[in-house]
Formats: C-alpha cells, sequence, structure tokens
C-alpha cells in the first residue's frame, strides 16, 4: 500500500489564488494549488468553501460574480473535502483552548488533521509551528 501524503489548504492562500490585486501572493498561490491539483493531494472543508464563496464574493477591490464563485468552488469541491461533525466542533474548541489560537482556526487545524493532512497552508497561524501531527506553513514567508 502506498502512502500518499496530503496538504490541507486554508481559505486566505485560496482568495489570494484569484485576486489580481494581490501582486505578490497570487502567483505564489496559484503556483501552490497548481502543484496540489497536479498531485492530488490538496484537501480542504466545507467550513473553506463556504468562507471562499463568500469572501470571493463580497470582499476586495474586485469581487467576483457570484457564477464565477461557484465554479470555483465546484473545482475545489472535487478534493478531499472534510464535512465536520458535532465531534470536531467539540475537539475544535478544545484545541482553541489548548493552542491558543481562535475557534476557526481550530476548526481548520481539526479539519486537516481529521484528513490526515501534513501540512495546513494558511498565513493565520504561526508558520513552522506544529500542532499535534500537523506542520503550519506559510506560502508567502
Amino acid at each position: 500500500m502506498s502512502f500518499m501524503s496530503v496538504e490541507f489548504v486554508d481559505t486566505n492562500v485560496i482568495v489570494y489564488a484569484h485576486d489580481p490585486a494581490a501582486v505578490r501572493k497570487s502567483p505564489v498561490a496559484r503556483q501552490l494549488l497548481e502543484r496540489l491539483w497536479g498531485s492530488n493531494s490538496g484537501v480542504v472543508s466545507i467550513q473553506v468553501l463556504q468562507e471562499l464563496y463568500v469572501v470571493l464574493t463580497r470582499k476586495g477591490q474586485s469581487p467576483l460574480t457570484p457564477r464565477r464563485t461557484i465554479e470555483i468552488v465546484e473545482g475545489l469541491a472535487e478534493w478531499t473535502t472534510h464535512r465536520p461533525t458535532a465531534g470536531d466542533i467539540v475537539a475544535a474548541a478544545r484545541l482553541s483552548a489548548r493552542h491558543q489560537i481562535s475557534f476557526w482556526d481550530a476548526m481548520v487545524v481539526r479539519s486537516a488533521l481529521q484528513t490526515g493532512a501534513e501540512i495546513l497552508w494558511t498565513e493565520d497561524l504561526q508558520h513552522g509551528q506544529k500542532i499535534e501531527s500537523v506542520e503550519i506553513r506559510n506560502p508567502f514567508v
């Protein structure tokens, strides 16, 4: 049996991939997503897909149309997608308290853990930090 490494991507990284105003971050985010698509190793969660839709259609200088955003979300929904349970909410609350991170960041970490991700790509947590078995990486450092 072969082991395939998976990498969890947080909302902010995906947003930058679709934000032309993010001159420095957009190419880095796009390259990361392309690598994950090519290796079939990207994972997300329902939370990430929900946040992505809201952020891309409502924030920034040039929000995307709902139609274009739905296409992006549909594409990412083809990745392995964690669907949190009530137990995941309780576990995330414990992670939040134990690691002194926001509940929403803890939900992302919990989803990364549940998918077996070794890496969590985000700029919301400390680069290089390890939370349980997940290493936090900021692609923009």
